[in-house]
């Protein structure tokens, strides 16, 4: 019975320590993430941590975001208005309709609209930062957002085929 008992506080205090030591390895690993989060704006606390800014060039970024963001937010509900009004019509539609094809051109339009007022924006936040920042900042955007379109692959397998994959039989 007593080596039952000293095994079970073994193994409870092995249970413990193991406990313990997550939570250790856990706050240590997640510090930078909860930092951020706890920030005046933590939508925009990467961008200073990432690029190195100081409060300065923060308060302008700030503003330029806050200026940006509702026409953003306007141009997405105009986008999901649209892409709305074209699942309905496709979802009863037999075939291509001239509605349908104007809605798609009319979309298409819009996103590129958002893209440029996108890189406009890109542009602005690049020029409050130092030149070297504002590079990597530019790079970061082009990479990370819809200014980098995947493109379907072009090139040609060894039946000649130049189709996508996603277009081949």
């Amino acid at each position: 019975m007593a080596t039952m008992k000293r095994g079970l506080l073994i193994l409870s205090i092995g249970v413990l320590g193991a406990v313990v030591a997550f939570c250790c390895v856990y706050r240590i690993g997640t510090a930078t993430p909860r930092a951020l989060m706890q920030s005046s704006q933590p939508e925009l606390a990467w961008l200073q941590h990432k690029f190195n800014l100081g409060e300065a060039e923060f308060k302008r970024i700030s503003d330029l975001h806050a200026g940006y963001l509702p026409q953003c937010l306007e141009r997405c509900r105009q986008i999901d208005e649209l892409n709305g009004k074209l699942a309905n019509l496709l979802a009863t539609a037999p075939l291509i309709t001239i509605e349908i094809e104007s809605l798609l051109k009319e979309r298409a339009q819009l996103r590129a609209n958002c893209q440029l007022e996108m890189l406009k924006h890109f542009f602005q936040v690049s020029h409050t930062m130092p030149a070297e920042q504002g590079r990597r900042y530019l790079d970061w955007a082009q990479e990370n957002t819809c200014l980098r379109e995947d493109r379907m692959y072009r090139g040609s397998d060894s039946r000649g085929s130049t189709m996508s994959p996603a277009h081949r039989p």
